[in-house]
Formats: structure tokens, sequence, C-alpha cells
């Protein structure tokens, strides 16, 4: 039986340029790797009009439930300045006993962990009751349509039933052990045109200045307190991020306005709960303007929370274990996958120190790197002994 080594692995799959969402044979790579432990391995290749085909992977071994399934991304962001970095961030090194790359955080260490506890625990354990799974997606860091998304419903399709699922996100603020993600905010996006009408700057009774209506909204939405937070969630909060109005001259009152803005959101509100309360505050400050609007929302998605079970308790405790840290329990930062796998499967999100994810000289600890593995270890053992 092949036992994979996480250091070595990890160099390998972060020598693959995947900036979302290239695939640059990775999919190919990792699937002939699980392959050899004995996985049997789908890569599926998703497409969507409007929209980059992108490569996934499932991959399990076993027949029985339960089904334990490691989820994670192989995709990167882009890298940035490569004059800033101090090695060629698709060239990994070791420099300070912490390995360099793009990726090397967030997250394809956590999928090396995987893959060398995987196959140390079936080493040890060839008879085992129940299956290991995979779910690894080249869509995370991106628009996340043709990836976990799409994995999910092809699984539902197929009646392919996961027990519980670790998605192996950099989790941890400054130390290994510190904290679980349980759950994550919401993000809803919209985006509003104010239609005015256009005209000369020394004539505006002749015009209809759109900019007036658009801060006027802005100023409303941003002063908006939706909730004081929970025991659970750290309050919902609206951040404004584009303003723009296309005006070449100075002498010209312009036509039209646009904004964009975000909305993390706790379980106190659903995005369509959100969308009638701004559409109410947008409406209202168009007509008092006598202004024509549009507003296109997207939403990435909706929050949640995964209820803490026997699970849960039991990847607490072997993180103490291992790193003498009692992890806390977690909703705070972005979204994550794990906004479409718990919607087939109860899961939690712990992985690696988040530091450096997605900044210049991408690092993570070598002993980071093995103790996260032990982890992932223990988690399977304890997993199908009480399962």
């Amino acid at each position: 039986m092949t036992i994979y080594n996480d250091l070595k692995l990890a160099k390998e799959l972060i020598k693959y340029p995947t900036i979302t969402p290239i695939d640059a044979g990775v999919m190919n790579f990792f699937s002939k790797r699980l392959s050899k432990i004995g996985f049997r391995c789908k890569i599926l290749e998703f497409k969507e009009k409007n929209f980059k085909p992108v490569k996934n992977l499932y991959a399990r071994i076993g027949n029985k439930s339960p089904n334990f399934c490691f989820a994670g991304h192989l995709d990167v962001v882009p890298p940035g300045n490569l004059a800033d970095w101090s090695i060629n961030p698709f060239n990994p090194k070791v420099k300070n006993n912490h390995l360099l790359g793009r990726g090397a955080n967030d997250m394809k260490s956590s999928i090396a962990c995987f893959t060398s506890a995987v196959s140390i625990f079936l080493k040890e354990n060839k008879n085992f009751k129940g299956s290991v799974s995979f779910l690894i997606t080249g869509d995370e860091e991106g628009v996340a349509v043709n990836g976990t998304k799409k994995v999910v419903d092809f699984l539902k399709k197929k009646k392919e039933k996961i027990d519980f699922c670790l998605v192996g996100e950099p989790t941890n603020p400054n130390k290994l052990g510190e904290m679980i993600k349980i759950g994550r905010r919401g993000s809803l996006t919209g985006h509003i045109t104010i239609n005015g009408v256009q005209g000369h700057v020394a004539y505006p009774k002749r015009a209809n200045n759109p900019s007036n209506c658009i801060i006027k909204i802005l100023k409303k939405l941003s002063e908006i307190k939706f909730d004081n937070g929970n025991k659970n969630f750290q309050p919902s909060n609206l951040e404004i991020t584009k303003i723009n109005i296309e005006n070449s001259a100075d002498n010209i009152i312009p036509g039209t306005a646009t904004a964009t803005f975000n909305i993390r959101f706790n379980n106190k509100h659903s995005s369509s709960s959100l969308k009638k309360k701004l559409n109410k505050v947008i409406s209202n400050i168009s007509k008092k303007n006598k202004c024509k609007y549009n507003v296109i929302y997207s939403v990435s998605g909706e929050s949640f929370l995964s209820k803490k079970n026997d699970t849960t308790l039991m990847i607490q405790k072997i993180i103490k274990k291992v790193t003498k840290e009692k992890a806390i329990l977690s909703t705070t930062g972005g979204t994550s996958d794990a906004r479409f796998i718990r919607k087939i499967s109860p899961c939690l999100e712990f992985g690696l120190v988040g530091k450096t994810m997605h900044k210049i000289d991408e690092a993570v600890s070598l002993n980071d790197l093995r103790n996260l593995t032990k982890i992932y270890n223990q988690i399977l053992e304890e997993f199908f002994i009480i399962k």
C-alpha cells in the first residue's frame, strides 16, 4: 500500500498553475494518485453558458455506509506581482521550516494532508466498515457555478450519500487548532443603476442628476442596522464596494449613476427578506427624486449553521489532543463550498492557519502539515469506531 508524504504531495500539487478555472492537468494527476491507493475516481467537467468549464473530482473507496468525505479545492487565486515573491509561486520551496508557494495555505496542502492521512488509515485498516470519499473542485476561488454546486447536484441525482463531510479550508487565524467553522454567513450583492436626465450644468432645472439620488440611497443603506448578531453569528453588515458615474466632461450633468454593495448576513435573515427591505428603500428614494432605478441581485450563498453533534465533539477532542488547543466553534470569515455541501451532508471546516492565504509568499509550517495529517488520520480512526 502506498503511503503519501504530505510535504512531497503538497509540492507536486502547487507546481500546477491552477488559477481559477484553469485545471492545468491537476485533476488527472490527483486522480491517478488516489487510484493507486484504491479509489474509484470520476472527473466531472461541467459547462454552463457564459461561464468557463471546470473540472472537478469525486472519488470513493468502499461501498458501505457510513461515507466520510474530505472536500476542498485545487484552484488558487492569481499570484499577483511575481517580482514581489521571494520564489516562483508555482515552484514551491522550503524556507525557515515553511513551505512557500501559491496554494500552500489555501488549500493544496490540506488536500495533501487528506491524502496522506487516508493512505495511512487504509494501510492500517484494510477491512474498515464504511467508505471514504473526496470531493475536489477547481472553482472555489471563482464564481463557483461549475464547481462543488454542480458536483452536489450530480451526487443527489446518483443518490450518493455522504454521512459527514470535512472541508479543509484554512480556518485557524494564528495557530493550528484554534478554530473550527460550523457555519457561514450568507452573501448578497446588489448592483444599482439610477437613471436621471442628462443636461448642461448651467441649466440644472432641465436635467435630473442621478448622482444626488444614488448618494441618498447609499447613505440610507449604509445606515441600516440589520441586527445585533446572536450567539453563533456576528451582526449582519453592508459595505458599499463600487460607485461609478461615467462622465468625461465637467460641464455635463450625467444621465446614469451606478453602485455595488455587498451584505454578509447571519441566520436572522434570508436573501429574499433582505431584497424586500432593500428594494423598499431604493424605490422610495428614487420616487422622491423622480429617477428610474434598476437593481440586480446575486446570491453566492445563504447563511447556515451546522448543528453540533457527536462527530463535531469528537473532532474537537482530537484537535486538542494533537495541538493542545481547544478549537472554538465559529461562523466568521467569508463564504466557502460548505454552503453547497451542507445541503446533502452535515459538515464542518478545519484546516491550516489562514494568515498568509491569498498573500505574497503564501506559506505553511511544516510542523502544521505533520500535525494536520495526524488530526485527519485520527478523525478517520474515531469516526469509523463511533459508527
